[in-house]
C-alpha cells in the first residue's frame, strides 16, 4: 500500500506556471486574537514593496491576531499615538513605521510597535536594505511584533520548500513562508520528492529520479552544490534529518524491502535500525533527538510508530483509524502532525502526544505532506481544493487556514524551513 501510494504521487504531481505568485487567503475565526492596528507607513505608496500590508497579512495568517481597521492614517515611527482614539478602535497594538530611498538607492525602513492598552511603547527596529530584501525586512518587523504581543518567536521570516511540474519538468523551490518571492533550486525531467530542510537551514536533502531509480542528494542552497548521499542498490528515499544535522535517516530496500537506515550526512556506510520484515518508512527523529517516528505496515495497514534513535524495538503510536501517514513532528514536542484515511479520503489529523487524543482539523478530502512551523504555531501541508492542489497553512485547532494559491496550476510536497541564526 505504501509503495502505491508513492507511485500515485508521483503520478499526479501537475503542471504550474513557474512565475505565478502566491495569493494568500485567510479564513476562519479563532477564539483568542489580539486585535492589532496596522497604520500606513509614511512613504509606503512609492515603496517597491507595500511593508505595512505584508506585516498585516503575516500576523492574520498566524492565527494570533485580528486586524483593525485604521480608516487610512498614515503614522511614522516618530508619531506618538494618541492611546485613547486606538482603544475606541478596539486596538490592543499599533505598528507604525516609515520607508524612504538612500541616496545609494538602498531603502530605510523603520517601524514601532505601541501597546495602547497600557500606553507604552514596546520598542522599534531599523533595517537599510535592498529594495530586493524589502519583503524579507517586512517578515521580520511582523516577526519583532509576533514575539513583543505573544512571547513566541516569529516565523514569517522563515523559508518552505516545495515541488512542482511543469510540463515534463519538475522543480524544487524555495520561497519566502508567505509562498511570494520563488526560486528555483533544482528542476530536472525525473521526479523529485520529500525535500527535508537541515536544522541550520542552509541545505535540503530531497530524492531524485535522474537516475531512473530513487537516490538521496543534499543542495546547499547558497551555492547550488550538491552532493550525492545515497545511491545503493534498490530505493534510496525518505531522508530526515537528525536535530545536529549530523544524520540522516532514510529508507533504503538495499537488503529487501523498505528498512530503516541512519547515515551520516556527507555519505558513507549506513547503519541498519531494526530487523523487520515489514514496509518501514518516512522516518522523522523527535525534537529531542531520543526516537524516530516512522510509519510501518508491520500491524498489517500502514500505522506510525516510533523507536529509539539508536535502533531497537517499535511501539505504536496512533490507534485512530486504519491507514496513518505521513508523520510530522512539532519542535516543542507536543505535537504529532499526520495523514488519516477517513471513509476513503484523506484528512490531516494533529494529536497532543501527552494525552494521546487525536483532532481531524481540516474540511478536504486529499490532503498530503504536514510539515509544522518552527515555533510549533502552524502546520503547512498540501491538499485539493477547489478541484486544484494548493498549499495551506492552519493553526493547531485548524480555526484559521490560508491558501497559499495560484492561479493556475498544482503544487506538492511543502517543508517548512528553520528559524535561521
Amino acid at each position: 500500500m505504501l509503495k502505491r501510494r508513492l507511485l500515485i504521487l508521483l503520478a499526479t504531481l501537475a503542471c504550474l506556471p513557474a512565475l505565478a505568485q502566491f495569493r494568500v487567503e485567510v479564513s476562519g475565526v479563532g477564539l483568542t486574537q489580539v486585535p492589532v492596528a496596522i497604520a500606513g507607513f509614511r512613504g509606503d505608496d512609492a515603496a517597491p514593496q507595500k511593508i505595512a500590508s505584508i506585516v498585516q497579512a503575516d500576523l492574520e495568517r498566524s492565527g494570533q491576531f485580528r486586524a483593525v481597521d485604521t480608516g487610512g492614517i498614515v503614522l511614522d515611527e516618530g508619531s506618538r499615538p494618541e492611546a485613547s482614539n486606538w482603544r475606541q478602535k478596539g486596538a490592543d497594538a499599533l505598528v507604525t513605521g516609515s520607508i524612504s530611498r538612500l541616496a545609494d538607492g538602498r531603502y530605510d525602513v523603520r517601524m514601532r510597535l505601541w501597546d495602547v492598552v497600557r500606553g507604552q511603547d514596546m520598542g522599534g527596529q531599523s533595517y537599510a536594505v535592498v529594495a530586493g530584501d524589502l519583503r524579507l525586512v517586512a517578515h521580520r518587523v511582523a516577526d519583532f511584533v509576533y514575539e513583543k504581543l505573544t512571547g513566541d518567536k516569529g516565523i514569517f521570516s522563515t523559508r518552505i520548500a516545495y515541488v512542482t511540474k511543469v510540463g515534463a519538468i519538475y522543480n524544487l523551490w524555495v520561497a519566502d513562508a508567505d509562498g511570494e518571492g520563488a526560486q528555483s533550486a533544482l528542476n530536472s525531467a525525473e521526479p523529485i520528492i520529500s525535500p527535508s530542510w537541515a536544522p541550520n537551514g542552509t541545505q535540503l536533502a530531497y530524492v531524485s529520479f535522474e537516475s531512473r531509480k530513487p537516490v538521496i542528494f543534499v543542495h546547499d542552497i547558497a551555492s547550488g552544490k550538491r552532493r550525492l548521499v545515497a545511491n545503493f542498490k534498490g530505493s534510496n528515499s525518505a531522508p530526515a534529518w537528525s536535530a545536529d544535522g549530523k544524520t540522516l535517516a532514510v529508507t533504503l530496500s538495499r537488503d529487501g524491502g523498505s528498512q530503516l537506515f541512519l547515515l551520516d550526512a556527507t555519505g558513507g556506510e549506513p547503519r541498519r535500525l531494526a530487523q523487520s520484515s515489514a514496509i518501514d518508512t518516512e522516518p522523522v527523529f523527535s525534537s529531542d533527538g531520543r526516537f524516530i517516528y516512522f510509519v510501518s505496515d508491520r500491524g498489517g495497514a500502514p500505522q506510525i510508530y516510533r523507536m529509539p534513535a539508536a535502533g531497537g524495538s517499535a511501539e505504536r503510536v496512533t490507534f485512530t483509524g486504519t491507514y496513518n501517514i505521513s508523520p510530522a513532528l512539532s519542535a516543542d514536542g507536543k505535537w504529532l502532525a499526520y495523514i488519516s484515511r477517513v471513509s476513503g479520503v484523506f484528512k490531516l489529523h494533529v494529536m497532543d502526544l501527552a494525552a494521546g487524543t487525536t483532532l481531524a482539523i481540516t474540511d478536504t478530502t486529499a490532503d498530503e505532506n504536514p510539515s509544522f512551523s518552527p515555533n510549533s504555531r502552524l502546520i503547512i501541508y498540501a491538499t485539493h481544493q477547489a478541484g486544484r492542489e494548493a498549499l495551506m497553512t492552519t493553526t493547531l485547532d485548524g480555526k484559521i487556514k490560508a491558501r497559499l494559491a495560484r492561479q493556475s496550476g498544482d503544487i506538492r510536497e511543502p517543508d517548512w524551513g528553520p528559524v535561521q541564526k
